[in-house]
């Protein structure tokens, strides 16, 4: 299963670094000291939060929200996560 969910990267004031939250997963948030390790970082912890819904089997996947109707604190803007869940094991 492929998910796409919007993740809001806010610039830190002090590094180069981003804090990442993701409106549709609560209490989904990555770090990361740049932009391409907070990319993967969120998509890590947006894998993570899904796998929780998976193994618990309650399968409560939010919709995304359009960019257009998020409130983005200055300086911050929106990329799309992509994470892909494999729900059979690999075949080797």
């Amino acid at each position: 299963m492929t998910f796409t969910y919007p993740a809001v990267f806010v610039p830190h004031k002090d590094d180069k670094g981003y804090h990442v939250e993701f409106p549709d997963l609560e209490g989904c948030q990555a770090e990361g000291p740049d932009l391409e390790d907070a990319v993967e970082n969120a998509r890590d912890a947006a894998y993570n939060w899904l796998m929780v819904e998976i193994e618990e089997e309650t399968y409560e996947f939010p919709s995304q929200t359009h960019v257009e109707d998020m409130d983005l604190p200055q300086g911050a803007f929106v990329k799309q996560i992509r994470v892909t869940v494999k729900l059979m094991p690999d075949n080797d």
